[in-house]
């Protein structure tokens, strides 16, 4: 059975965290003053999301991300849930994050109700030291995304 655990950002499975995000630099900073939460099943860390403040009102969705041997089982879609009413619960009246213009991820998202509302031209040509593809295709525009809460 999975379980949901909030622990400190030092403690924070990196590995997992580089999954979704290449950058160990901007890892670090927002675990700093992120809100980390990870899935256990038995002992094991099998995904793990971190959420951040913009503002009062505005959170972040930093970084979601699932074991890869464990993904298509649900999990993403606890931890996408989890986050949403814990920043829910934080104050938040709205939940931002910002992904890649194409991908698997794009539906996931669109499905728990988020909406693009801008698109962020070249932001991983410019902010990526490192080309990053996906299924053959360089990610070039971040695209922001909003669910109002």
């Amino acid at each position: 059975m999975i379980s949901l655990h909030r622990i400190p950002g030092e403690q924070a499975p990196l590995a997992l965290l580089l999954e979704a995000d290449p950058s160990t630099d901007a890892i670090a900073r927002y675990l700093a003053d992120g809100h980390c939460v990870v899935a256990r099943l038995d002992d094991a860390v099998v995904g793990v999301y971190v959420i951040k403040t913009l503002s009062a009102a505005t959170w972040e969705l930093m970084n979601i991300a699932v074991a890869p041997e464990r993904q298509g089982r649900g999990i993403g879609a606890l931890l996408l849930h989890h986050a949403i009413d814990q920043a829910r619960q934080l104050g938040a009246k709205r939940l931002e994050l910002g992904t890649g213009s194409f991908g698997h991820q794009l539906t996931f998202y669109q499905r728990a109700g988020f909406r693009v509302v801008a698109v962020e031209p070249d932001y991983f040509l410019q902010h990526y030291p490192e080309p990053l593809f996906e299924n053959g295709l360089q990610h070039r525009d971040r695209l922001r995304l909003v669910l109002e809460l």
